[in-house]
């Protein structure tokens, strides 16, 4: 059967037109069932914290479960592996962060390629560390802090919560950048603190929230803080980068999809965590936590992603670092 030339264009545009029906239709009824939010950390730490506050806000926006699921393990890979090869379907989420972005210089293999196999979805927030020392050591500022490093090399010890973690690269970043020559020292976490306090280690870079009561106390002193800008709960802190220009390290989070999830549901996420983050009591609870919103879409997200894999496999090349 021949068809009428008009007809048959018709058809063929209606055709054409059914795809893109079917992807605004999947992301208008999107999500039909409960949605898990894997993070690869134990519960009740800060990300555990930053995944419930996103999984109540997406559960009251959406009107789906957003069901946190605790993978802890490997430096966060194995939760990131379980995201990787789940479903593409929007139904399995990764809490991403600073972590992923170094552990593909940490580790000599990963079943994974973070750039290749996860979709960015939204960045959530941005948090800065803490240059602080023990009041022992002989420098009130960051300049004399330096000065002081480089005429006695190695005499000051910088201590980590273990090799490879946010707060270590942190002191590298700031090792390679000063040229000064400090002796890492890693403990076991909650460790750091203890030895700090009794001088035992002389400077840490520790997370804002960790840190400020012994900050605000006296009992650490506080030469800088790590972000570009500086942090309202510290305000009379300066930047790092007001003496080393173009220094930054933070602790940032947000959410990843695995790789083909369809753009429609990424962009429908990515819409809803940007109105949340817009939300002056969500800005004063990550204030709460030292921390700031990055509000950002899903390509920005992935710059910034690519940009902290680049720059922290420098600092791992530098230092050495590995995961053990």
């Amino acid at each position: 059967m021949k068809l009428p030339r008009r007809n048959f264009l018709h058809l063929a545009a209606g055709a054409a037109a059914l795809p893109a029906t079917v992807r605004i239709a999947r992301a208008q009824t999107y999500p039909t069932r409960p949605v898990r939010l894997i993070l690869g950390y134990a519960p009740g730490n800060a990300p555990d914290i930053v995944a419930r506050l996103i999984g109540q806000w997406l559960s009251e926006r959406l009107g789906q479960p957003f069901i946190i699921e605790n993978r802890p393990g490997a430096g966060t890979n194995i939760g990131t592996d379980a995201v990787v090869r789940a479903p593409a379907d929007g139904y399995t989420l990764l809490l991403c962060g600073t972590p992923n972005a170094t552990n593909a210089a940490l580790y000599d293999k990963l079943n994974f390629d973070l750039i290749r196999d996860i979709a960015p979805v939204a960045g959530v927030l941005r948090g800065p560390y803490v240059m602080e020392v023990n009041p022992s050591v002989p420098a009130k500022s960051l300049p004399e802090f330096i000065a002081y490093a480089k005429a006695n090399p190695r005499k000051l010890n910088i201590a980590s919560p273990g090799n490879g973690t946010g707060s270590h690269l942190a002191g590298e970043l700031f090792k390679m950048m000063a040229g000064v020559d400090l002796f890492h020292v890693p403990y076991r976490g909650a460790q750091v603190f203890p030895a700090l306090l009794a001088g035992d280690a002389h400077v840490y870079f520790g997370p804002l929230l960790s840190s400020i009561e012994y900050v605000r106390t006296g009992k650490l002193r506080a030469l800088a803080v790590t972000t570009a800008t500086r942090s309202p709960i510290l305000p009379d802190v300066p930047v790092l980068s007001e003496t080393l220009p173009g220094y930054e390290a933070s602790n940032w989070f947000g959410l990843c999809a695995p790789k083909a999830t369809p753009a429609e549901i990424v962009d429908k996420l990515n819409k809803e965590i940007n109105a949340s983050l817009a939300e002056p009591k969500i800005k004063a609870r990550f204030a709460d936590l030292g921390a700031a919103v990055l509000a950002l879409s899903p390509a920005d997200f992935g710059r910034l992603i690519a940009e902290e894999i680049e720059k922290w496999g420098k600092v791992v090349k530098f230092s050495g670092a590995k995961a053990y």
